[in-house]
């Protein structure tokens, strides 16, 4: 008697410890996902264009949104004709936002960063305006 209760000990210790393992790979892999979705920095760059808009929006979290006109056309959608290239950005932060907002209109270089997804409180784009390089 006392050998089968020892047996059934040990299955439960050796499934406990299996299932330990398992949800330490599983919170590790959603860990590692959600970091690859929404904090790795897919790409950077610098785009140029004129200033249309900077705003401040949102329902819940209020974030600073943008967007450049740049220079050359394209087509928005096919069989639309030509369009403008437009840019809609979001930007990371206040003293960004207000030099964007009071030189509406000008010519500026913007640094950018693009990430896999979106989130709320980040902005409304996967692009994220971390610094402006030059205006004119």
């Amino acid at each position: 008697m006392e050998t089968t209760y020892k047996t059934a000990k040990n299955k439960s210790s050796a499934f406990r410890k299996i299932l330990g393992w398992a949800l330490l790979l599983l919170l590790l892999l959603g860990g590692g996902y959600i970091y690859y979705r929404y904090y790795f920095v897919f790409g950077e760059g610098v785009k140029s264009g004129y200033l249309n808009y900077a705003v401040k929006k949102g329902n819940l979290f209020k974030t600073y949104e943008g967007k450049l006109i740049q220079e050359g056309f394209g087509s928005a959608k096919v069989g639309t004709g030509i369009s403008s290239n437009e840019f809609e950005f979001s930007i990371e932060s206040d003293s960004i936002f207000n030099l964007l907002e009071v030189n509406s209109g000008k010519y500026f270089d913007l640094h950018y960063k693009e990430y896999h997804g979106v989130l709320p409180w980040r902005g409304n784009t996967r692009y994220v305006v971390d610094q402006v390089v030059n205006m004119k």
